[in-house]
């Protein structure tokens, strides 16, 4: 594939490889990332098709590690010449240096995924007509409806990293996902509800009429529980978190405080703390970018090293963090297959892969039982969280209040607020409902937004903040 990824360009692999040689000779680290992607994106919105677009790049990143200094230059032209001026540029962060470079990481993960493209089958004019058919069954669902919106995107990337020695490590890594969103209208008033699901797999099993119209009636579902929504309260209370996606707020408030080079910098509420107690016991989170076929899982990293199961805290104790290459190695410890970045333009940084909380040896149904008086919040928007501190808000785009251990009236405006180390003493119990979120997840971090998994069993917190607009 190494020579593949060149083909049709103004560059051979060999040429590659010797100037990665050239440029990497002397320094710590490095290498060349190489890219051809393709990805398609179709919205049928308002019952027409609004947008379809697709798309075609190829380039590559140059990255030349010194210390902890990195050059890094990128170009969309794949040829010798941009290739030998990226070079001119890089070397410059090895200037005076002559450590060796750093030992090539191990080849030891089987394929996760298929070397399937999602742009080519099915063909265009089949996943117009399923979007269609999608509107029209939604629409039919129930006389509430007044909008729906469906998309359908799929990718294929194919990497190629060469490191010098003649090292180098190939992918095909494909992704696709599927949207619906549907707004219902009661006595003038509208809500919407929304469900998605996708993975490192063929359209096949997301547009099978099975998953489709599954998803079609959570939307629904939500669309409804959203008409009956009532102002939420804000004050101080217990709140039990629902499984699977609600498990982002795990993801932004702890997950992100547990990447290396926050900890190398001294700038994580996490910093200084490694084996020491950060969770109540029973409390287990781990990375794992080896599970198949999720969105978030990858054969090897953006650097080559191959993706695992990665503790980060267990049984309450801050066991481990998700590292690059460079962060690895200046703190001393291994690369855990975590140095990601969004394309070819970027250069890698320690990133989430699957990131979730595990399962404890509680009923769901107890659990919520013991909720007196609080939220049982199921779903998550968007939220913002301070790396430093740990502090967070998150909106509830489904929740409920209980009483007595019932789930009574749904609420609208609900916001979590908090800081992870904190939230994380605050788990009083721990479902054995482990779930994984559906394959939606995106991660922004420096600018890059790459696919993530999260996922978490069902949590009581105690002594939640929750924000609301309720008198």
């Amino acid at each position: 594939m190494k020579d593949y990824i060149f083909e049709g360009s103004g560059l051979d692999a060999a040429r590659a490889q010797a100037i990665v040689d050239e440029t990497l000779s002397g320094t710590d680290d490095g290498d060349l990332f190489v890219e051809r992607s393709a990805s398609e994106s179709l919205t049928f919105d308002d019952g027409r098709l609004k947008t379809a677009g697709f798309d075609t790049s190829s380039g590559f990143g140059l990255r030349c590690v010194v210390g902890d200094t990195s050059g890094f230059a990128q170009s969309t032209d794949l040829t010798e010449v941009a290739l030998r001026r990226a070079s001119n540029a890089v070397v410059m962060a090895k200037q005076g240096y002559d450590r060796p470079v750093a030992e090539p990481p191990h080849r030891t993960n089987s394929k996760l995924y298929t070397d399937t493209d999602p742009t080519a089958s099915p063909v265009f004019g089949d996943k117009v007509d399923l979007l269609q058919e999608i509107d029209t069954w939604c629409r039919a669902l129930d006389p509430s409806v007044v909008q729906v919106s469906a998309t359908v995107s799929g990718s294929r990337r194919h990497v190629s990293i060469l490191r010098a020695g003649g090292e180098h490590y190939d992918d095909i890594r494909p992704l696709v996902r599927l949207n619906i969103s549907i707004t219902c209208e009661k006595d003038g008033r509208r809500e919407n509800g929304y469900a998605g699901a996708g993975g490192r797999r063929t359209y096949e099993s997301l547009i099978d009429p099975d998953n489709w119209k599954a998803l079609a009636r959570e939307a629904l579902r939500q669309a409804r529980v959203n008409l009956e929504s009532v102002p939420a309260p804000a004050g101080q209370t217990d709140v039990v978190l629902g499984p699977g996606w609600p498990g982002v707020l795990l993801h932004e408030a702890v997950g992100h405080g547990l990447e290396g080079d926050f900890i190398r910098k001294g700038t994580s509420a996490f910093s200084g703390k490694l084996g020491e107690r950060v969770a109540a016991p029973g409390v287990t989170v781990v990375d794992d970018g080896s599970l198949a076929d999720r969105r978030g899982s990858l054969t090897f990293d953006d650097e080559g090293t191959p993706t695992e199961r990665t503790v980060l805290i267990e049984d309450g104790i801050l066991r481990g963090f998700m590292q690059d290459r460079m962060n690895a190695r200046l703190m001393g410890v291994k690369p855990t297959g975590n140095g990601r970045r969004e394309n070819f333009a970027h250069s890698p940084m320690p990133r989430m892969t699957n990131t979730f909380m595990l399962g404890g040896n509680e009923e769901p149904e107890a659990i919520l039982s013991e909720l007196k008086d609080g939220v049982f919040a199921t779903s998550f928007g968007g939220g913002q969280v301070d790396i430093t501190s740990g502090k967070f808000v998150f909106q509830c785009t489904e929740a409920y209040r209980v009483r007595n251990g019932k789930i009574e009236e749904p609420l609208k405006g609900a916001t979590i607020i908090g800081d992870g180390p904190t939230v994380l003493t605050q788990i009083k119990h721990i479902g054995n409902d482990l779930e994984i979120d559906p394959g939606i997840g995106v991660c922004s971090k420096a600018g890059q937004d790459i696919p993530v998994g999260v996922g978490q069993p069902t949590l009581y917190l105690e002594n939640m903040t929750v924000g609301g607009s309720a008198v």
